[in-house]
């Protein structure tokens, strides 16, 4: 089967780098494949939904994508992912981490498990230290490179989610300010996006329905929601070279929901 050859234009703000992904088969990681795609980024596309990845990369081309089974809370498997980009494509400019899990759906502390609470830091902040560890174990020695990990505004904010995802998403905040303390020193910058409430599976999860059904419960509501195309443009502006001087910054992608918020 010939595959279909997509000529990128002369805009395309990311000619030449060489982008992971984790969480890259589907949601928001997908989106952020997709829009780098189409602005010249070559892709190695990481999760553990083998099947989804692969089909993924199949329809990006084998020219510009490659998919890895990686289980972020596994080092071994984040570093195997680092070292393909590395041995694909020579480099590792941008390292995006963006895998994690709701956990059990529960808000009250009585009823949460001790390992649903581990299980989630272990991919929500583990998985994004390993991350940041590896891209900057081959970052350094080239000076330059760009660490994005996908946060949320239950990182701000309490009473917004379970116990260890709000836990998990206030912790990356912290992980991206030392981070980009100590590697900025090395060209390296590191920031983090933090979306209010996207249509993605995750959310699907929370409420247990589909992409319909999800929206209706948010109209319902009368709740604003964004697609995960719109925190796509959020993250390529934090890869490309237009936010060279962006380092340490936690990037929210809410419409104003946090400026509403009461002190």
């Amino acid at each position: 089967m010939t595959e279909k050859i997509i000529l990128h234009s002369p805009q395309s703000r990311l000619e030449g780098k060489v982008s992971l992904i984790t969480g890259a088969a589907s949601g928001l990681g997908e989106s952020y494949a997709r829009l780098f795609y189409k602005h010249g980024a070559k892709l190695i596309l990481a999760d553990i939904q083998d099947d989804l990845g692969l089909k993924l990369s199949h329809e990006l081309g084998s020219q510009s994508s490659s998919f890895v089974h990686c289980d972020v809370t596994e080092e071994n498997d984040v570093e195997n992912a680092v070292n393909t980009a590395v041995s694909l494509y020579g480099k590792l400019d941008i390292m995006i981490n963006n895998a994690g899990i709701l956990g059990s759906l529960t808000t009250n502390i009585v009823q949460t498990e001790k390992s649903d609470f581990e299980r989630i830091l272990s991919t929500n902040l583990v998985g994004v230290f390993l991350g940041t560890k590896h891209a900057a174990r081959v970052m350094i020695p080239n000076r330059s490179g760009v660490i994005i990990s996908t946060g949320s505004v239950a990182g701000s904010l309490g009473g917004l989610g379970p116990y260890g995802y709000t836990c998990s998403k206030h912790a990356l905040v912290g992980l991206t300010r030392n981070a980009a303390v100590e590697l900025g020193e090395h060209g390296i910058r590191v920031n983090c996006v933090s979306p209010f409430i996207v249509t993605t599976p995750l959310l699907n999860t929370f409420f247990n329905v589909d992409d319909e059904g999800c929206e209706k419960i948010l109209s319902d509501m009368n709740i604003d929601w964004m697609s995960p195309e719109n925190v796509a443009q959020a993250v390529l502006f934090l890869a490309s070279e237009d936010s060279k001087f962006v380092n340490g910054h936690n990037l929210m992608i809410d419409g104003g929901f946090m400026a509403l918020q009461k002190i």
